[in-house]
């Protein structure tokens, strides 16, 4: 080979190995700064980072820029587009903490290693509160809920109506993903009823004549009557004497239900002659569906009824939050112009 062809091989070898020499050093920059700490949270140990349904590999970039999350976003993006992450983008609620580095980021939110939302819904009594909580915890709004709770194709299937479903939402403490979608959380709650009905619930349902259904809607009737823990199975036994007389249950919270003003003191005449389902001055038996989500301690207490006589009760006129029961229509008319004397004392309209 001439010399001078020599010369130029040489040259292009000398020139190559500097080029792959530059190639190591900047990927193995890019991998230095996408495996050291890049996460900063401005003095804060952690915090939460949401990724709606839908969203990009750009939507995550906008909202990790916007909360200043990241000391450098080009870095964070080259390993998302090494590791393939700009593909993979999963939804949910993930826990970020200061410090992280990229390469924990990503294998984070690629795998999908969400961070569980407690969810709870207590004080709530109608299925629009219920969904207007909830929304206020979960991915899903308000709208989505409620077209689940309403569907009654839907809920056939699980054998509710769209005036019972709601008693699968037994008040506690739940665990589950930030976007879970309005019929996963439906069937999850349905699961977690499905084990609140225990062998044992079941057979004192039966013993009573009722259905878990029929048992959380009296429920709701007994914790709308009363706070007072020590007299809740004496109002539950009341009910369902009355249920099993056929007489109607006349209790007063059902017509605020029906009403649809929970803030009535004193039930008028006028509040009586509502008419719903739900007014059980009106039709005879349970309403269609509970008229708040009762307890659990409060379906215990109704399931452990109080075998008495009593088919009256009326508030004590100290306002105490008690009741005064009776057997007889004439102690009862004797413990309600007690009551009616007291409201008229205090002038409560």
């Amino acid at each position: 080979m001439a010399k001078g062809k020599k010369s130029v091989w040489f040259k292009i070898l000398v020139i190559a190995g500097i080029l792959f020499i530059l190639a190591g050093i900047y990927v193995g920059y890019k991998a230095y700064t996408g495996w050291k700490g890049n996460v900063s949270l401005n003095g804060r140990k952690m915090r939460s980072f949401y990724i709606r349904t839908g969203a990009t590999f750009a939507d995550v970039k906008d909202s990790m820029t916007a909360g200043q999350i990241l000391k450098n976003i080009k870095s964070f993006e080259w390993l998302a587009d090494y590791k393939d992450y700009t593909n993979h983008v999963r939804p949910g609620k993930y826990l970020i903490t200061d410090g992280m580095s990229n390469n924990d980021l990503i294998n984070m939110l690629k795998t999908g290693r969400q961070e569980p939302v407690k969810l709870v819904f207590n004080n709530v009594r109608t299925k629009y509160q219920l969904a207007g909580k909830i929304s206020k915890q979960l991915e899903a709004d308000s709208a989505s809920i409620l077209k689940v709770l309403n569907d009654s194709h839907y809920l056939s299937k699980f054998g509710f109506t769209t005036d019972n479903a709601i008693v699968v939402f037994i008040p506690d403490t739940y665990e589950m993903y930030w976007n879970t979608s309005p019929t996963q959380l439906f069937e999850k709650m349905n699961a977690s009823y499905k084990k609140f009905w225990s062998k044992d619930r079941m057979d004192k349902a039966n013993k009573a004549g009722l259905t878990p259904i029929q048992i959380e809607i009296l429920a709701s009737i007994v914790q709308e009557e009363t706070a007072q823990f020590s007299e809740m199975s004496t109002i539950a036994g009341l009910y369902l004497n009355r249920l099993n007389k056929g007489m109607k249950l006349e209790a007063d919270p059902t017509v605020k239900f029906a009403v649809g003003d929970f803030t009535i003191k004193r039930v008028l005449k006028r509040h009586l002659e509502v008419e719903s389902p739900y007014n059980t001055y009106k039709v005879t038996g349970l309403p269609p569906g509970p008229i708040c989500f009762p307890d659990p301690r409060v379906i215990d207490k109704t399931l452990d009824y109080e075998k008495h006589d009593y088919i009256y009760m009326c508030a004590k006129e100290d306002f105490s939050g008690f009741h005064n029961f009776a057997r007889t229509a004439a102690e009862h008319a004797a413990n309600a112009r007690k009551y009616q004397n007291a409201l008229n004392l205090h002038n409560i309209k």
